[in-house]
């Protein structure tokens, strides 16, 4: 799930009370990192999720956000000579404590379960910058988009660039995947997509390591089919796309992960988690398909429907007695 080392977890929210440390400041000591992102193997993951945030890149190139508690940059990217203040990095020498966490994780697990990577799309980190803190409706940056696309295609360029590496490094740091986070996707019309967003994840996709599982988030999908030509080996899609479909279509090219509504898990009770959970698996047949949620987990979501998610999920029969289930008549 993702966020599932925050937000929900009681065993989280009392590791950040007693630590007293800004957010910005657990991401960059290994020895927080590391704790919290193993807090959620008790609860029967198949995978650990590194603990740090997609604005930690950012950093090194001179754009630091603060925590408060939401992040807010003190300075905002508004002019084109901001894009140029810029500096580019080598990952390796600016971000030692994330490959620590890293090495430390794998080295904890010993093996018992993978461990995952992640960045922000190139697109959703612009969006941070412009707007100085969450996007939301991201105006500014919609008009910097539409009003300078030459300035908005250099920031994107630098980004993907970047990013690139930045992926690449926690690959050489251990993690077994990566998922590429476009936070923002709900909100790109398709026209600012089609030039930015789409051609920045074929060429982070095209520049990373060989043989790297690779996932790519857009938030609630509105073009999958786009999705489909990323060249990424995962496709994580909203609570409105089938996924059924997307793999008829994609015809054995990628995978598909989600995609239970993360709303559910908030206001539904356990049996609704898990009757969601035997759907969505049920629509694929369990194959080529990485449960997870539409989006992150939600503050307000009660922690025994975390568990109950995850419970149900591993109560599933197998692969066939799903595809059985799928293809019944209703009733």
């Amino acid at each position: 799930m993702m966020r599932q080392a925050g937000r929900s977890d009681p065993e989280y929210l009392a590791y950040r009370e007693r630590a007293g440390l800004p957010l910005e400041v657990l991401f960059r000591s290994p020895e927080h990192a590391m704790a919290i992102s193993l807090l959620p193997r008790r609860f029967g993951v198949d995978a650990i999720i590194i603990f740090q945030d997609i604005l930690t890149p950012l950093a090194p190139m001179g754009a630091v956000f603060e925590f408060t508690p939401g992040p807010n940059l003190a300075e905002p990217l508004r002019h084109e000579r901001q894009i140029g203040d810029l500096r580019a990095y080598q990952p390796g020498d600016a971000l030692g404590f994330f490959a620590e966490s890293i090495r430390g994780v794998l080295g904890e697990l010993g093996g018992e379960l993978p461990l995952l990577g992640f960045a922000g799309a190139p697109f959703t980190l612009a969006a941070f910058l412009i707007e100085g803190k969450s996007p939301g409706r991201m105006e500014r940056t919609l008009a910097m988009a539409r009003e300078q696309p030459a300035a908005f295609e250099r920031l994107i360029d630098r980004l993907t660039t970047m990013t690139i590496d930045y992926l690449n490094f926690q690959a050489e740091a251990g993690v077994h995947a990566v998922q590429l986070f476009e936070s923002v996707g709900d909100q790109i019309p398709r026209d600012l997509y089609e030039t930015h967003a789409h051609p920045s994840h074929q060429r982070i996709f095209a520049g990373l390591k060989a043989g790297l599982p690779s996932i790519l988030f857009v938030r609630e999908s509105p073009f999958p089919e786009l999705m489909m030509d990323s060249g990424a080996a995962v496709l994580s899609v909203g609570a409105g796309t089938s996924l059924k479909a997307l793999l008829e279509q994609g015809a054995g090219r990628f995978a598909v992960q989600g995609n239970v509504d993360n709303r559910l898990l908030v206001e539904g009770t356990p049996e609704d988690v898990a009757k969601a959970v035997r759907s969505c698996l049920a629509e694929t047949g369990g194959r080529s398909h990485i449960l997870n949620l539409s989006h992150g987990l939600l503050p307000e979501t009660p922690f025994e429907n975390v568990l109950a998610f995850v419970q149900a999920a591993r109560d599933t029969p197998s692969a066939a007695y799903l595809e059985s289930a799928a293809e019944a008549p209703a009733g």
